[in-house]
């Protein structure tokens, strides 16, 4: 599996929210803090601003744009802003989960919404990567995302039998296939796992770690994979990555244990010998450094909630 493929499976984002909105005239609307997670947009027709809070630069959006926000600040759409905003609640008070609302009787503008949340403690190997704004503004990705958005708002707009399916599998492919688009932006930063899986010769040695995760790796090891000298492969991958190769090794091998522990009741010995640790002792001193706290402890808390939730 690759790294992009693997992560999101970890994180098992989960589309609890799927909305569109339809507006006319002149319109700004509010919405507030949310939670972890990430929320995708894309607009079906006509134009508006976004505005994030504590970003300086609004974003103008035109048909066939894709956002994302990553980051769960509170944030503003609107056809003009130096409108007074009204808050989203009231918008979107009259309508049900998974419809369209109106407002000033629609026709002008019209943008469906997603809003998924993401399970387990590792939300950050993906957040962490992404900005405040992720606007895919891409023609040729733009071309490859409008089917989606459309489908998706004829659905909300007259829900059919499997709508609900139609729509959730429609959300996953829009926010994969923006973050494709997102790490292949020139223009964004280049820095972290995610843009790494760029580059041909580092995004080797990320397949390698993520695909055999228990196997001893040396960075000498993972130089060789990708085609480079040790030292000029350990440069580049932190200057890539963010972190050294051992490093981010280690940062997966926690993220696969500390979901282990909340989806399964497995020993921590049998949790430290399937990602290649020889004792216990080693894997736990590894797991206390990266984690915060022991993983008896993290292993004690996941199992309860396992019953509370059994």
């Amino acid at each position: 599996m690759d790294p992009l493929s693997s992560v999101l499976s970890l994180l098992k984002p989960r589309n609890y929210l799927s909305a569109g909105l339809d507006a006319g005239g002149d319109w700004a609307i509010q919405f507030p803090d949310q939670h972890d997670g990430i929320k995708t947009g894309a607009v079906v027709s006509g134009s508006c601003w976004l505005e994030v809070g504590g970003v300086s630069d609004p974003v103008h959006l035109e048909a066939g744009d894709c956002f994302l926000l990553p980051s769960g600040r509170p944030f503003r759409l609107a056809s003009d802003l130096a409108i007074v905003p009204v808050e989203a609640r009231e918008v979107f008070a009259s309508t049900a989960g998974g419809s369209v609302a109106r407002l000033n009787g629609g026709g002008a503008f019209s943008v469906v919404s997603n809003r998924f949340g993401l399970s387990g403690r590792q939300s950050g190997f993906l957040l962490g990567m992404l900005p405040p704004i992720v606007h895919i503004r891409d023609a040729k990705g733009r071309a490859a995302l409008f089917w989606s958005i459309q489908r998706i708002m004829a659905e909300l707009r007259d829900p059919q039998p499997g709508g609900f399916l139609i729509v959730d599998h429609l959300a996953h492919l829009i926010l994969v296939e923006a973050l494709r688009l997102h790490l292949a932006d020139a223009a964004t930063a280049r820095i972290g796992w995610l843009f790494a899986l760029a580059d041909e010769q580092i995004s080797r040695a990320l397949q390698a770690i993520h695909g055999n995760p228990e196997r001893g790796w040396t960075v000498q090891d993972l130089a060789k994979l990708a085609g480079m000298s040790r030292s000029a492969f350990a440069l580049k991958f932190k200057t890539m990555v963010g972190t050294s190769p051992m490093g981010y090794l280690a940062h997966w091998r926690m993220a696969l244990a500390s979901h282990r522990f909340t989806t399964s009741r497995d020993p921590i010995s049998t949790v430290a010998q399937s990602l290649g640790y020889e004792s216990e002792a080693a894997f736990s001193t590894a797991f206390k450094r990266i984690m915060g706290h022991a993983p008896r402890r993290y292993s004690r808390e996941a199992v309860s909630c396992l019953r509370t939730r059994a």
